[in-house]
């Protein structure tokens, strides 16, 4: 009896997320094709043109979106951003400094101090 191994594939929205791209933006034969480990880490690990292109300046999924904003998900939806951005339009938005940006980022901020500070106690209590 010998042990075959299959494949792991995954959906091209999948490795999209991994790749930390926004799926539209990907060539049509990534959209439409399945990607597998393989050929995920080969793209993690020499990216090609479009990949690289689509990471420097986007348009960038909503993760990457906030994370370059330095607010959460939920920031960005209570401010009605809705739509991927490039990376010309998030700083332009860094430049901007709106109200609800800098109320996003302070509550951000505050979530991360108060997650510090459970992971410090919880810590304690362990010890």
């Amino acid at each position: 009896m010998t042990s075959h191994q299959s494949t792991q594939t995954m959906k091209p929205a999948t490795a999209a997320k991994k790749l930390g791209v926004y799926l539209e933006a990907t060539p049509a034969d990534f959209q439409e094709g399945v990607v597998s480990r393989a050929e995920l880490n080969e793209l993690q690990a020499n990216p090609p043109q479009w990949l690289q292109d689509l990471r420097r300046n986007g348009p960038h999924p909503r993760p990457v979106v906030a994370a370059k904003l330095g607010v959460s998900i939920a920031g960005l939806a209570r401010a009605g951003v809705t739509e991927p951005l490039t990376t010309e339009q998030i700083e332009a938005l860094k430049q901007e400094a709106p109200e609800w940006l800098e109320r996003e980022r302070t509550t951000q901020a505050e979530v991360r101090k108060e997650a510090a500070r459970i992971k410090k106690k919880n810590a304690e209590r362990q010890a």
